[in-house]
């Protein structure tokens, strides 16, 4: 696999972690069965993916960028879909993350 197919992989892995994060609190701590099924299936999908792109890059880079937007996502996710907080702390932090993420990015 190339570089560029495994960085792919990574980034819909990541994008498959927001969406495990949604369905597992749309999952009410595993009591609603349908979200909870739904919850599994993308836990296994965006592991899958990880795996499969962590056998060609650098794990602590790519274990990095696919925690950021993980993080940031499900941040934006909760703003957007539950009206969660978008104080100057929150927003800042998020930006540290994103700053932090490219940093590794650009100097493996």
């Amino acid at each position: 696999m190339s570089p560029s197919m495994a960085w792919l992989l990574l980034i819909v892995s990541g994008i498959t972690d927001v969406a495990w994060a949604l369905a597992t609190k749309k999952s009410a701590g595993f009591s609603e069965p349908l979200w909870a099924a739904v919850s599994l299936v993308l836990l296994v999908v965006f592991t899958a993916l990880l795996t499969k792109a962590l056998t060609v890059l650098p794990l602590g880079t790519a274990y990095a960028v696919w925690t950021g937007i993980g993080a940031v996502g499900s941040l934006a996710a909760g703003v957007v879909l539950f009206g969660e907080s978008t104080d100057a702390v929150r927003l800042t932090f998020a930006a540290v993350t994103i700053l932090g993420v490219v940093g590794l990015k650009v100097s493996s």
